[in-house]
């Protein structure tokens, strides 16, 4: 049993006195991060790199397709539109190549869509366009991307996401939450004392997955892996017999799902630090 599941010794939970909203606490993120500094070209081919902005109305819904190339981060703030941040960089032989291939890049956010179309890629040509996007606290998020990682932060919703290659960081999140990636590690960093909303089930086919919890949280968890440990610094109660790579507990007093799945790779229940 010890070389599937790890329980940290001498760590009781914490006595909690009341409840706090989850609105309460999460987060209102205004401040710009994004730049043309922090893009991803080698140094191979001359490279192309402008940041577009463009606000527009909240409808309830955001849908984010980041296409072949390209991360996604979305922010939940406190104003009531939508900003859509989108960092265009092309390649080409030369800066004025690449320049162009950029132009030709169109980035359409309306009707609650966000996507970007382009040329086709040529030899030593091609584009990406990665987004940083605030939105209302209380969004629906449907967010895919191919090659890039992907943030949520400080929503809550309807929210899935489709991760091909990239790591997931989810933080402050609530609502019907789901999604995996194949190739990436996935952290969730939760508040409150209990999660806010139906569930919240999370995946990786090759990755490990994190989840950091307040000491006085309380959850009913499922954690599955096919070749890795299950790690908690919380007790683990376990009701009948033990599978090796699967537990199915209550942390606290239980609650709403937590559903965790990798086929390589580890499972962490964490504590969170004060």
């Amino acid at each position: 049993m010890k070389s599937a599941i790890t329980i940290a010794a001498g760590i009781g939970l914490a006595v909690w006195t009341g409840n706090v909203p989850l609105f309460a606490q999460l987060q209102d993120n205004s401040e710009k991060q994004m730049t043309c500094a922090s893009g991803g070209y080698d140094g191979e081919h001359a490279r192309h790199c402008e940041m577009r902005e463009q606000t527009v109305p909240a409808t309830g819904r955001l849908s984010v397709d980041a296409g072949q190339n390209g991360g996604t981060t979305v922010k939940g703030w406190l104003r009531s539109d939508v900003l859509v941040r989108a960092r265009v960089e092309a390649s080409g032989d030369t800066e004025a190549a690449a320049a162009l291939m950029a132009s030709r890049v169109s980035v359409a956010s309306s009707g609650g869509e966000v996507r970007a179309t382009g040329p086709e890629p040529a030899h030593n040509a091609g584009w990406s366009v990665s987004y940083e996007i605030f939105v209302p606290q209380t969004t629906d998020l449907s967010l895919k991307t191919y090659n890039g990682g992907m943030t949520i932060s400080d929503v809550r919703g309807q929210i899935h996401f489709d991760v091909n290659n990239g790591g997931v960081r989810l933080k402050r999140v609530a609502g019907d939450v789901s999604g995996a990636t194949v190739n990436g590690g996935i952290r969730v960093e939760l508040t409150g004392s209990m999660w806010e909303g139906r569930q919240l089930e999370v995946g990786t086919r090759n990755g490990g997955v994190t989840v950091v919890m307040p000491s006085y949280y309380s959850a009913h968890v499922q954690a599955e892996t096919g070749s890795g440990s299950i790690e908690s610094d919380f007790p683990v109660t376990l009701d009948g017999n033990l599978r090796p790579r699967r537990l199915d507990f209550r942390v606290g007093s239980g609650g709403p799902l937590i559903h965790i799945t990798t086929g390589n790779g580890g499972v962490k229940l964490k504590r969170a630090e004060s």
